[in-house]
């Protein structure tokens, strides 16, 4: 997809959301058009949440299974493999944990009244089912980790036996002969990239699966949803601040003992090219210059760190994912309980490595976290008006984890130029 195709995108989702709140509200429930428009917008909005669902499983496993794969190549580097990693997944926790204080705290799901949203499902059933389950959740939660049966698993979208096979899968391939391994590289890799043409195709209908969504919602909860969607964006924008201008530069400062501000400064293009295009994968070759010409990391180290990154640390993704599926559960009115919860986190974290570096793609890792925990995937019509401004702020933050991983590898692995004025100069 062209740099400028990505530009032009925004501007037909945000007409498409102004246009959906307007007549979502004109058809709102007790005018005499709700009886006939209200089918057709949950009819289409469903539609596309199916598109949208159809690339969850082979996208998600393809680019797990690749992911791991190349770190497992990678371990040829020892100690530094291990490092990559370990920073990938200690800053996407970080980042999670962050989204779930703040959704917590502003709870902005439940300002939205559940039986107006309901009325496409039961919710008393969805209810009871997360009760009844709660006694033996643990037990649950190994059974469907470990499946008995891969090929059911996939049929059936289980995305916590999916993740495990192809957590798994990934690691044995770079562990066998370089002849087959790189056979079922190939293979995976052409599935990948096979998805994600497939993901452009449906993103090139977002703006009338966004309309559709935001007109069903606001036919159902009238302009009272705007007040929600506010503090849902509120909560996601201070946990990206938080986690991009407090912790991340305080990882800087403590554990590889630069100034987090030349950081900012050196980064400073690829943050604006992230944010203007919402693509990590975009961004990848200024990304990298910055990193290596402005920031002094060598190409040893950046070449690794970077491109792996882009595929599989989404920090930012990672926050933003925990708090939509928190945000559904509380405006359907359902209680997670502290071990629901902890799954989310376990389940943003590892659906985080399956996010494509592509505009909107974290609206697949959400229905796969929402389909993983029970949850009602027609949620993400409550969300869906603030997805593609949010994912601007977010892949910014995906950009600069990537980033800081980078630096962090680098002052660990005793490069002492990095960030230093001889290297900016």
């Amino acid at each position: 997809m062209s740099v400028h195709k990505k530009k032009q995108g925004p501007w037909k989702v945000f007409i498409a959301i102004i246009l959906g709140m307007i007549i979502g509200s004109l058809t709102q429930q007790g005018s005499t058009l709700f009886n006939y428009t209200f089918p057709v917008y949950d009819l289409c909005g469903k539609i596309f949440i199916n598109a949208l669902t159809l690339v969850v499983v082979p996208l998600v496993s393809s680019s797990i299974i690749t992911g791991i794969a190349r770190i497992g190549n990678e371990a040829a580097f020892g100690r530094l493999g291990a490092k990559v990693f370990g920073f990938y997944l200690g800053t996407s926790l970080v980042a999670i944990l962050i989204g779930l204080l703040f959704v917590n705290l502003l709870k902005p799901g439940f300002m939205i009244e559940p039986e107006k949203i309901a009325t496409a499902m039961n919710i008393a059933d969805i209810q009871k089912h997360l009760a009844t389950e709660e006694t033996n959740k643990f037990t649950d939660i190994l059974l469907q980790i470990v499946p008995s049966n891969i090929i059911d698993t996939f049929g059936r979208g289980q995305m916590l036996g999916l993740i495990f096979f192809s957590l798994i899968f990934g690691y044995c391939i770079s562990k066998i002969e370089s002849h087959p391994s790189s056979i079922l590289m190939t293979f995976w890799q052409g599935i990948f990239q096979a998805m994600i043409r497939f993901t452009h195709i449906i993103m090139k209908f977002l703006p009338l699966g966004v309309f559709f969504l935001v007109a069903r919602v606001f036919s159902e909860a009238g302009f009272k949803s705007l007040q929600s969607l506010g503090f849902f964006t509120l909560a996601v924008l201070l946990g990206l601040a938080v986690f991009m201008f407090i912790a991340l530069p305080l990882l800087l400062k403590i554990i590889a003992k630069v100034q987090p501000l030349r950081h900012f400064k050196a980064m400073a293009p690829a943050l604006i090219t992230a944010f203007s295009t919402s693509s990590s994968s975009a961004t990848l070759p200024i990304t990298m210059d910055c990193v290596e010409k402005r920031a002094g990391v060598s190409n040893r180290i950046c070449s690794l760190v970077i491109p792996l990154g882009t595929s599989i640390n989404m920090s930012g993704s990672a926050l933003y994912e925990c708090v939509a599926a928190m945000f559904v559960a509380q405006a359907y009115g359902i209680d997670l309980s502290f071990t629901t919860q902890f799954i989310l986190v376990l389940l943003a974290l590892i659906t985080s490595i399956g996010v494509a570096g592509i505009p909107s793609a974290s609206l697949v890792a959400v229905i796969a976290i929402l389909k993983a925990v029970g949850l009602p995937i027609e949620g993400i019509g409550l969300f869906i008006a603030v997805d593609r401004v949010l994912d601007m702020c977010r892949t910014t933050t995906n950009v600069f984890s990537d980033s800081c991983c980078a630096i962090l590898v680098a002052r660990t692995e005793g490069e002492k130029e990095v960030l230093t004025k001889e290297a900016m100069d």
